[in-house]
């Protein structure tokens, strides 16, 4: 069974982030590697981009690195403060509901499956003459992945009947978008839910925090 660190009434923030130092440390390290691309010059800024890519280049180059660096970066630093409300709402709860072993687990499997198989699909296409081979150097870095599970693994944190209300609605967020014609991106979100709600027997035997844990002081 999971023990929850017990909540702190008189520091409610601290308490807020300590119930959840996975998320806010990999959100710190977003932060950081946003003003990075921001103050970089144009031609850094590309570099960095492609650098830490999990494209099909980058993959077959530096596997590990790629795998790694791409879930610390995003596109656009100006999603940062929309990353970060996003974060608070699915990862923070799904990180003191599990604990940070098992959270890390679900959304690093995500990660890493969503990116590999989409790259697959991709390369494939390529080879099938069906999109440019330009493609192998597509940007392909964020953490939409690891938020998807998220999402997908929070449905069995609800009560019913709201639980199906949410998880219809999730499923239409990520399906429908691959279902008219999306991106390989849109197939790895599609992935990364899937993976968020296979992990079911891992929210099994998990001691509810008190109410006042999971309480945003915000």
């Amino acid at each position: 069974m999971i023990e929850h660190r017990e909540p702190e009434p008189s520091r409610p923030i601290r308490s807020w982030i300590r119930s959840s130092p996975g998320t806010h440390i990999w959100l710190l390290i977003i932060a950081v590697t946003s003003i990075v691309v921001v103050i970089a010059p144009d031609q850094v800024e590309r570099v960095l981009m492609h650098r830490n890519s999990s494209n099909i280049h980058q993959l077959v180059k530096y596997p590990v690195r790629a795998l790694l660096s791409s879930a610390f970066w995003i596109e656009n630093p100006a999603s940062l403060a929309l990353y970060a409300v996003l974060f608070e709402v699915f990862h923070a709860p799904v990180e003191r509901w599990l604990g940070t072993l098992r959270w890390l687990a679900i959304v690093a499997t995500a990660h890493i499956v969503a990116t590999l198989v989409s790259q697959k699909v991709l390369l494939t296409a390529i080879q099938a003459h069906e999109v440019p081979r330009s493609m192998t150097h597509v940007v392909d870095i964020g953490v939409s992945y690891g938020l998807a599970a998220a999402v997908g693994v929070l449905t069995y944190r609800l009560p019913t009947p709201w639980r199906w209300f949410y998880l219809a609605g999730a499923v239409a967020f990520f399906g429908i978008p691959l279902a008219t014609g999306g991106t390989f991106t849109d197939l790895g979100h599609a992935i990364s839910l899937t993976v968020g709600l296979l992990a079911w027997p891992l929210t099994r035997h998990v001691v509810s925090p008190p109410a006042t844990a999971g309480r945003c002081p915000l």
